[in-house]
């Protein structure tokens, strides 16, 4: 733990900083026991395994081996390096960061992606500005309140407008001190010939996009007159990867956690209006389609997801392959269906905020309804043959429905638009699903072999000796007292080199006076291996109240392999001496052993 940082002050903003509340922010997290479960943010998995403890202030995750307090995880979750953890606390918690722990902060980015992300907190208030409050930005003004924008929206968002003149942002940046060069490699400038500097977003109305910490860190802009292309973003920068954030995710968060759904748009403009009638749980990709870890990051949050996109052939396209997406990461699917041609904003615009919740979005189908739907695209339902084909390909996709209610209600809907019996359906249905059961069989085979072949370190079947070992660790992390008599008796003498380096800290701590506080203890060890390695120890499951008995019982199996290896050392020894024809040598080490083993039979 760095010097400079006041201990009393990491204590308090630990105390005040509930570990389930701060990772709530980032996991979906459901009370299992005493304890809460969610997927782990910090690797891929479809099965939660990352665990957080309120009564030790701890998480650990049991796939990929991570854990920590509070403050590693801030520094995990965002990247950050401790300075910045902890200032980010200090937020959260309304404290004020002490002198000297601001004056010594490290920020984690490099020199050049912190230049281009205080340009673009810059290039944000000014354009914002401009739009609200200048003549320059008269025609982006006129531009959202003729698209029904408010005031109070538009600073919400902080929406600006670029002026339509080369070298107006190119300017203000030199002027401010940037490095021309380097604007352009963060998308704010364009270079058409050396030392010649442009604007990127001249004649645009600009929508700020924004990290989960509401930083600005690119640009979405929209033209006002004629030309191409309509929509401008940012290319990707250091700070700024599109396939991973969303726009408008830092303003919806709370609202997802709240309303336990998201509602997914296309477009900026389908979101702002969204949020302006009151759906403030709306976020939208960043003009690319649904990427594999936008709909594992919705997944950590939400189970259910709406799609709300626009209502013409591209759309449905985008909607199929999305939901595809986020069934394959876990989430329930709903589809908003809207009117033919229609984008969000048009609806809103012309129906209103209240028939947008209540024909729209509360009236969202789910995925098979969507889906059966859009499969017919593909058929003409008046020729036999093609209705057939339909019919053929609906019952493949109901066959996988795993609900046997939700089954019935599919095939009776199909029975009654094509008049077939529904025993005749239930029988195909019945077929597929044999089929179906008996793949599954097979994969639940290979996946069991698998697994069985790659059984992580933290789901091992240890020795005897290192469950002692980890189980003594376990009870010294929660009482001092036990901590002291294994000091005594075994000092450091652990057979696993980080127990080693563990229990060396552990006792240090407690000479220091601390108390038994894991979250602590883990603030005061220097590595993460360390961290992970206590925080992992610390969710074993042990006796509140364990006899000396059972110390007793730990100690004497770490112990006796100690001994076992420094029997195992000698017998190598007396094999040497043997082997040189050193007879004298080889008779004191068999006694040496002898004595050894006399004396731990008789203890």
């Amino acid at each position: 733990m760095p010097e400079q940082v006041p201990e009393k002050f990491i204590d308090e903003l630990r105390s005040d900083s509930d570990i389930v509340e701060v990772v709530s922010e980032f996991v979906q997290l459901k009370k299992q026991g005493r304890n809460y479960l969610g997927l782990c943010p910090f690797h891929s998995e479809n099965t939660p395994s990352f665990s957080v403890s309120p009564d030790k202030q701890i998480f650990r995750c049991f796939g990929c081996g991570k854990g920590g307090n509070v403050i590693t995880f801030i520094m995990e979750i965002e990247g950050v390096s401790f300075f910045e953890a902890l200032s980010i606390l200090a937020t959260q918690t309304g404290k004020t960061m002490p002198e000297n722990i601001a004056s010594n902060q490290k920020p984690s980015l490099s020199e050049e992606a912190q230049n281009i992300l205080d340009a673009h907190e810059w290039v944000s208030k000014l354009y914002h500005h401009l739009l609200k409050h200048t003549k320059e930005g008269k025609q982006g003004n006129e531009y959202m309140r003729n698209r029904g924008i408010l005031d109070e929206t538009i600073d919400a968002f902080q929406i600006g407008f670029a002026p339509n003149v080369e070298n107006f942002t190119a300017s203000f940046l030199e002027k401010k001190g940037f490095h021309l060069q380097t604007m352009v490699k963060a998308g704010l400038l364009t270079a058409q010939m050396e030392q010649v500097y442009k604007d990127r977003f001249r004649g645009r109305v600009i929508f700020p996009i924004r990290n989960h910490q509401g930083k600005t860190v690119a640009f979405g802009g929209r033209i006002i007159d004629n030309g191409e292309p309509k929509y401008l973003n940012s290319p990707e920068t250091e700070i700024f990867h599109k396939g991973k954030i969303f726009y408008n995710f830092d303003l919806a968060r709370n609202h997802i956690r709240k309303t336990g759904e998201v509602i997914l748009f296309e477009g900026y403009l389908d979101v702002i209006a969204a949020y302006q009638a009151g759906i403030k749980n709306g976020v939208a990709t960043l003009g690319t389609s649904l990427t594999e870890a936008q709909a594992k990051l919705l997944k950590r949050y939400v189970d259910t997801v709406i799609i709300c996109y626009d209502a013409d052939r591209a759309g449905l396209e985008a909607t199929n392959k999305a939901a595809k997406l986020l069934q394959q990461s876990g989430c329930t699917v709903k589809v908003a269906k809207l009117k033919q041609g229609m984008d969000p904003d048009d609806y809103i615009r012309a129906y209103g905020n209240e028939s947008f919740h209540k024909h729209v979005i509360e009236a969202s189908v789910t995925y098979m309804s969507f889906h059966l739907d859009y499969l017919k695209k593909d058929f003409n339902l008046q020729v036999d043959s093609d209705r057939l084909e339909y019919i053929e390909r609906a019952l493949d996709e109901i066959a996988k429905i795993q609900k046997p209610i939700e089954r019935d209600h599919y095939v009776k809907d199909l029975g009654e638009s094509f008049e077939i019996s529904n025993e005749v359906l239930q029988q195909e249905i019945a077929y597929r699903r044999r089929k179906i059961d008996k793949h599954k069989d097979k994969q639940e085979v290979q996946r069991h072999t698998i697994d069985k072949k790659n059984i992580r370190t933290s789901e091992k079947l240890y020795p005897a000796y290192q469950n002692a070992e980890r189980h003594l660790l376990a009870l010294m992390l929660k009482n001092s007292s036990i901590a002291e008599k294994v000091q005594n008796e075994l000092g450091s003498t652990f057979s696993l080199t980080n127990h080693q380096v563990l229990v060396t800290y552990l006792y240090a701590y407690y000479e220091e006076n601390h108390e038994p506080d894991v979250s602590r203890f883990i603030e005061y060890l220097p590595e993460s291996d360390l961290k992970n390695l206590a925080a992992q120890i610390a969710m074993l499951a042990v006796s509140e109240n364990v006899s000396d008995r059972e110390i007793n019982d730990y100690i004497n199996a770490v112990k006796g392999e100690h001994l076992n290896k420094e029997i195992h050392l000698l017998e190598k020894e007396q094999k040497e001496a043997e082997r040189t024809n050193d007879p004298v040598e080889a008779a004191k080490i068999a006694m040496k052993i002898l004595n050894i083993k006399k004396e731990w039979k008789h203890r």
